[in-house]
């Protein structure tokens, strides 16, 4: 039951996460753009996948965070019904709009890439079985 809930809490994490971060992509300080939402999602995906294996236990779970971000990432570059269009193409905010969406998508790779690699804690490395009929004569020289 652990791993369940802790695979839900993963993914609406992230998923909040997402959202706030393609609203917060146009936000600007005095006229600058503040590219606030880059940073969060480099931060956030490499955080909240590290969160998925710790509160899971479970190594495949690393992705579930990763594939909640990038669904709704990807769902806010479509055109909405009123024809609005979060993500944009063009000028400064189509550059911060990309960085947004390589660097989250880096970060969140990165960081599945890097849990599934490591070993569990707490579960022993695989090693090889030991042969059954060990071969040699046992004395250590060849002869």
């Amino acid at each position: 039951m652990a791993i369940v809930g802790g695979g839900v809490v993963a993914i609406v994490a992230a998923a909040w996460l997402a959202v706030v971060e393609v609203f917060w992509l146009p936000l600007r300080v005095a006229g600058v753009l503040v590219p606030v939402s880059v940073v969060a999602a480099v931060v956030g995906n490499l955080l909240l996948v590290e969160l998925a294996v710790r509160l899971t236990g479970s190594r495949l779970a690393a992705a579930l965070p990763a594939l909640t971000w990038a669904t709704i990432v990807v769902a806010a570059m479509d055109r909405r019904p009123e024809g609005d269009l979060l993500l944009t193409g063009s000028g400064a905010l189509g550059t911060v709009n990309l960085a947004f969406l390589l660097l989250g998508m880096a970060a969140a790779a990165i960081a599945v890439g890097r849990a599934v690699a490591t070993r569990t804690p707490g579960r022993p490395a695989v090693s090889p079985a030991p042969a059954r009929y060990p071969a040699g004569s046992g004395s250590g020289g060849v002869r």
